[in-house]
């Protein structure tokens, strides 16, 4: 697995665990590697610190060595978090799951072949703009890093 810092075109900063390099890019060119903070698909890799091995496995760290430090978040994205993880939870809870069936199910509803009910599954981002253009209201489902792991 790598960790990659990404930065969004509007310069939000998150990290990513992907299996290689080359999921990383197909994911990417796919679309479905987005800003959990404004959602868009423009983001590139940020400069990051390499994690190095360390020798000493079995010493323990001298008394005065300086910890680590630990990132934080701060507490306006933890909220932000909380709510983004609280309305999906709630979206999921009381809506219908159709699965990879989304825009074609979607499409009966707004037409009235299907009974009007919530629902939710996948679409591709195209499917999604196809969705769009037709009028037909869609919004992804925010997923939040902690939640891929």
């Amino acid at each position: 697995m790598i960790r990659y810092a990404l930065a969004c075109e509007d310069g939000h900063s998150f990290e990513s665990w992907f299996p290689s390099s080359d999921s990383y890019d197909a994911q990417v060119a796919r679309g479905l590697v987005t800003c959990p903070v404004c959602g868009t698909a423009q983001v590139g890799k940020s400069v990051m610190a390499p994690r190095l091995a360390r020798t000493d496995r079995g010493a323990e760290p001298a008394p005065d060595a300086p910890q680590p430090a630990v990132p934080a978040i701060a507490e306006p994205e933890r909220q932000m978090r909380a709510m983004l993880r609280a309305m999906r939870e709630h979206v999921m809870a009381n809506s219908e799951s159709v699965g990879t069936r989304f825009p074609e199910e979607a499409r009966r509803i707004h037409y009235g072949e299907s009974a009007e009910r919530s629902i939710h599954g996948q679409a591709s981002p195209e499917e999604a703009r196809a969705l769009l253009d037709e009028g037909i209201a869609v919004a992804p489902l925010p997923i939040l890093p902690d939640d891929r792991n």
